[in-house]
């Protein structure tokens, strides 16, 4: 599966577009729709155009890794909804979670019901994780 346009713009409105290089919410160097890595230098500027060639790239990633995860079927809304969860906490998240072992079972209610507890970093809640994890919740109930 592909991430579909509705996807792409939750991923994009939650992060948000910057093309200077930046510390997130726990210190990572950050740019462009929040691509991280060690490509991603302190002052470092990039286009428009790299930023969305960095978005597709990583979204790539976070697709392979939900396909590599995910033992049962899934809508697209579902599919989406968990390729910006991993987007924003990285496969590892997923791999070890409750929401992915209840998916797993077929229990898509219960998985559902895990992606609001995911919304701390530096182990604070952040009201932006909170909102973000209850649009890919919604998401994934569509």
């Amino acid at each position: 599966m592909r991430t579909s346009d509705a996807g792409v713009a939750l991923v994009q409105g939650y992060e948000g577009l910057r093309l200077t290089a930046y510390r997130d919410s726990v210190g990572v160097l950050t740019i462009g729709y929040g691509h991280t890595g060690a490509d991603v230098k302190q002052g470092m500027t990039i286009t428009r155009d790299e930023a969305e060639r960095l978005l597709r790239d990583d979204l790539h990633d976070a697709e392979s890794a939900v396909e590599k995860a995910v033992r049962v079927p899934m809508t697209q809304g579902q599919f989406d909804a968990l390729v910006s969860f991993v987007f924003n906490l990285g496969a590892g998240r997923l791999q070890t979670s409750t929401l992915l072992r209840k998916l797993n079972d077929r229990n898509y209610i219960g998985a559902a019901d895990e992606f609001p507890r995911w919304n701390k970093a530096g182990g604070k809640v952040l009201a932006g994780l909170t909102a973000r994890r209850g649009a890919e919740r919604a998401l994934f109930l569509s």
